[in-house]
């Protein structure tokens, strides 16, 4: 359903040279770029973006060099001798070691497999000291907790939802920009047609004083009428006064919010049409909140279980060798072999973890219940949201009718009270009429806009080129 709203536009005496003229989508697009809740949305999809980058580092292979350089000890240590006694012996040392090392984890099992190469030299310092090599060229390493929960499987089911979650709400976050945009747009648009009304009633006003004093002269109209319209005379100076102080107030908070120069003033223009709209509500925000709320409650269940027991495996296959020389420590090589099982296993904790477990699982449940709940309210807002924006456009046109028959209504007005056939009071009540009628219209604008919009964050759905609202996010946090 399209509306015609160019005739705002047009005929504005208030615009003079220092004026730029400005549509709605121009001051959305600066808003967009330039004001501080953009700011904000844009640095929190950037927290968001590299917490995912990280997650994905973790499924990739890592090279590490660890080395200790150098490991100087001179000191005394407890030795046991061969007959039982102990003594003390000195140590004066230098130590020197390395592991080069690929590390990658394995997120279907949540073990981790390491290719490893390492170096350890140790010298003997003071006269007669000697040195020693010992290399490990290669050894296969595995880590693999048994019964322990895979953290690694679940944040590649909850990452995604989550990095999924925190792009919606940036969206969303826009629209909302959006919509703080339109309302600091329509109320300097209403400000500067109070103001260009209130320059109209004050010219009228001050033209039928005159024309009032010149009927009293000659009997025509009563001494009531005509202190009335004296006073409309002053209040229609009064009324100009307010008006511009309003409208300065309005030019600042939506300049302000734009980012533009404080010597900048604007010139507002309404948009000329709003497109019909389809729904979509599979891909907001909100939606991701729910999956990503559930995905952790189950994960904290699986996590209290995997602490009821502990089994870990550690196993390491490879060669070693060692020798005064460097090079004569990578030959001859032996077998270097370990395998180790840690197992713990709680025989007695009166029932400690099994009661996390519990706990865990009615946490899981009152999140349903509240996930239950939100939904239905969510469905219900969305609802009540599309109804109001479809009776917002029989209102909106109801609005412009009433907006031109009261203009016209006025003008019939006052071209008869100038021939007496009507009282000040109906010419007040004609002016009264126009003003609320000329309000309720740009108000009932302002509403339409604004629903508009409001469910466009909340379905991420652009209907003006009827398709989902995307963003390229790589773009964006380079940026």
């Amino acid at each position: 359903m399209l509306f015609p709203f160019a005739a705002f536009a047009q005929n504005d005496t208030l615009t003079n040279e220092r004026e730029r003229l400005i549509t709605l989508n121009e001051a959305i697009a600066l808003a967009r770029t330039q004001s501080v809740d953009a700011a904000v949305a844009l640095n929190e999809l950037k927290t968001s973006y590299w917490e995912y980058r990280t997650f994905r580092a973790d499924l990739l292979p890592e090279v590490n060099l660890n080395g200790t350089l150098p490991n100087y000890n001179k000191s005394y240590s407890r030795y046991q001798n061969s007959d039982g006694s102990y003594s003390f012996v000195r140590n004066n040392t230098l130590g020197l070691s390395g592991t080069l090392s690929i590390d990658q984890n394995l997120w279907f099992t949540g073990g981790k497999l390491s290719l490893a190469s390492s170096l350890e030299y140790i010298k003997q310092l003071g006269s007669g000291g000697d040195k020693r090599f010992m290399s490990v060229p290669v050894s296969l390493e595995l880590s693999q907790p048994i019964f322990g929960v895979n953290n690694l499987k679940w944040n590649r089911r909850i990452e995604p939802v989550r990095y999924a979650e925190a792009k919606a709400a940036f969206i969303t976050a826009t629209e909302q920009v959006t919509m703080k945009t339109i309302t600091y747009f329509f109320n300097l648009l209403l400000a500067k047609e109070n103001l260009k009304t209130a320059h109209q009633n004050k010219v009228n006003a001050d033209r039928l004083y005159e024309v009032a004093v010149a009927k009293r002269k000659m009997g025509q109209i009563s001494e009531n009428d005509l202190l009335q319209l004296k006073l409309n005379a002053l209040q229609g100076k009064a009324d100009v006064t307010e008006a511009e102080s309003n409208l300065n107030a309005k030019m600042f908070q939506l300049r302000s919010f734009l980012g533009l120069s404080e010597d900048e003033d604007m010139n507002t223009m309404l948009p000329n049409s709003a497109p019909d709209m389809k729904m979509a509500l599979d891909r907001n925000s909100f939606a991701q909140n729910i999956r990503r709320r559930q995905l952790e409650a189950d994960y904290e269940v699986a996590t209290a279980r995997g602490n009821l027991r502990s089994i870990d495996l550690f196993a390491s296959v490879g060669y070693t060798g060692q020798d005064r020389d460097l090079t004569s420590a990578y030959k001859g090589l032996l077998d270097n072999q370990i395998v180790q099982v840690g197992v713990k296993v709680p025989i007695l904790d009166w029932g400690k973890r099994r009661g996390k477990v519990r706990v865990a699982k009615s946490n899981r449940e009152v999140v349903l219940s509240r996930i239950r709940q939100e939904q239905m309210d969510f469905n219900q807002d969305i609802f009540l949201l599309v109804a109001n924006f479809n009776n917002q456009a029989q209102q909106l046109g109801i609005a412009q009718e009433a907006d031109g028959i009261a203009e016209k209504r006025y003008k019939t007005s006052v071209e008869t009270f100038m021939i007496g056939q009507i009282s000040t009071l109906d010419l007040n009540d004609a002016q009264k009429s126009k003003d609320e009628a000329r309000q309720k219209h740009i108000s009932e604008l302002y509403y339409y806009w604004y629903y508009f919009y409001q469910i466009r964050s909340l379905t991420l759905w652009d209907f003006e080129r009827n398709c989902e609202l995307e963003a390229d996010f790589e773009e964006i946090v380079r940026d």
